[in-house]
C-alpha cells in the first residue's frame, strides 16, 4: 500500500500498478527479454507483459524459480507466450551464450528490459574478476544490450515498430562515490562500500542508456533507451545486504512488512514504471530520460554528465573486449 501519491503529467502515480498503466494496450506480436524475471519486479513485469500479448523471454539464473513463475503465468493466462533461458549476468561467457542462443532462434526483439540486480552484498568478484554489483547490475547488461542490438535494429527496421530498451536503475544512484564512478578502483576491496558500490552500479545504468540514446539518435535508429527508479519495493534483492538481513532476523518479517506497507510499494506498483516504459504509447519517441512513478524525473548531476557517460561507455567496451580476447 502506497498511501501518499499524486498523479503526474502521465496521469499515473506511485500507487499505479503495472496492470493499470498498460490497461487497454494490445502488444500482441511483440517480443521482450526481461532479465531477473524469476522473482519480484521482474516476475511481475513478465506477467503483465504476457497479459498484454507480449512474447516474454525470461533471462534468469534461478531456473527452478523461473519455471514456477512461468507456470503461475500460464495458469492465469493460458494463451501467454513465455520462455525461460539461462542467464548469469556475473559471467560474460554466460551473457555471450545467452545472446548467441537467442539470436539463433530468429525471434525478433522489440523490447529489452535490463532488470536483474543485487543490492549491497559484501565485497566479491565475479568470475571475470569484476566487483560483483558492477558486474551484475551494470556490465553484464551493457554487454547483453550490445550483443542484442543488431537484432533489435533489424526488428525495428522490418516491423516499423519502435524498439525500447529499459534499464531499471534506482534513486540509490544519488548515493554513489563522490567521483561518480571509481574507474581506477572498481575492483579495489579497500575502496569498497557496499551501498556506494550499489549506487555506482545504478548510476552506471543511467549513464549507459543516456550514451546509448545519443548514439541511436545519431545513427537514425528508431530505438529508445530510458532508465527508471521503480520506487522502494520490498523484494528479495534487499536480503543480499547484511544490514537488512540483520534487521529482518532481529525485528522479524511481520513487523517489517507491517511498517513497509505504509511506505513501500508492492511488486504490482514497483513494476509499473517498467511496464509503462515498455508499452505505453505516451512515451513513444522519448529517449535518454529517467522516470520515477511513471513520470519523467531528474537524476543527480552525475546522471546528467554526458562526458562521464562517454567515459563509462569506453571503459565498459574495453572491459568487455578484454574478456572476449581472454576466452
Amino acid at each position: 500500500m502506497w498511501a501518499y501519491s499524486r498523479k503526474g503529467d502521465s496521469g499515473f502515480s506511485s500507487s499505479s500498478t503495472a496492470e493499470e498503466v498498460t490497461l487497454g494496450i494490445d502488444a500482441t506480436g511483440l517480443t521482450a527479454i526481461v532479465t531477473g524475471a524469476s522473482s519480484g519486479i521482474g516476475a511481475e513485469t513478465a506477467r503483465v507483459l504476457a497479459l498484454r500479448g507480449v512474447h516474454v523471454i525470461m533471462g534468469v539464473i534461478e531456473m527452478i524459480d523461473a519455471y514456477n513463475v512461468k507456470e503461475s503465468i500460464l495458469k492465469q493466462i493460458p494463451t501467454a507466450k513465455v520462455d525461460v533461458m539461462k542467464l548469469d549476468l556475473s559471467s560474460m561467457a554466460s551473457v555471450h551464450h545467452f545472446a548467441d542462443e537467442f539470436n539463433s532462434t530468429s525471434l525478433p526483439l522489440n523490447i529489452l528490459i535490463n532488470n536483474a540486480g543485487i543490492c549491497a552484498p559484501p565485497f566479491m568478484l565475479s568470475e571475470d574478476n569484476i566487483e560483483l554489483q558492477f558486474a551484475i547490475n551494470y556490465l553484464g547488461h551493457f554487454l547483453l544490450t550490445n550483443l542484442l542490438l543488431d537484432n533489435m535494429k533489424k526488428t525495428t527496421r522490418e516491423s516499423k515498430i519502435q524498439g525500447r530498451i529499459i534499464n531499471v536503475s534506482s534513486m540509490g544512484h544519488r548515493f554513489t562515490y563522490p567521483q561518480g564512478i571509481l574507474f581506477d578502483k572498481i575492483n579495489d576491496p579497500s575502496s569498497y562500500s557496499s551501498w556506494r558500490a550499489y549506487g555506482q552500479s545504478k548510476l552506471a545504468n543511467i549513464l549507459h542508456v543516456n550514451e546509448l540514446a545519443r548514439r541511436l539518435k545519431e545513427d537514425g535508429v528508431d530505438i529508445t533507451a530510458n532508465s527508471l527508479h521503480p520506487g522502494a519495493t520490498f523484494t528479495n534483492i534487499y536480503l543480499q545486504s547484511p544490514l537488512l538481513t540483520g534487521a529482518w532476523n532481529l525485528i522479524g518479517p511481520f513487523v517489517i512488512h507491517l511498517v513497509a506497507g505504509f511506505f513501500v510499494k508492492n511488486v504490482q506498483q514497483g513494476a509499473s514504471t517498467t511496464c509503462y516504459l515498455a508499452l505505453h504509447p505516451e512515451v513513444s519517441g522519448i529517449s535518454g530520460s529517467y522516470f520515477v512513478d511513471n513520470n519523467v524525473s531528474e537524476t543527480s548531476s552525475h546522471g546528467r554528465d554526458m562526458d562521464l557517460a562517454k567515459k563509462l561507455w569506453d571503459f565498459s567496451v574495453n572491459l568487455t573486449n578484454q574478456n572476449s580476447r581472454s576466452q
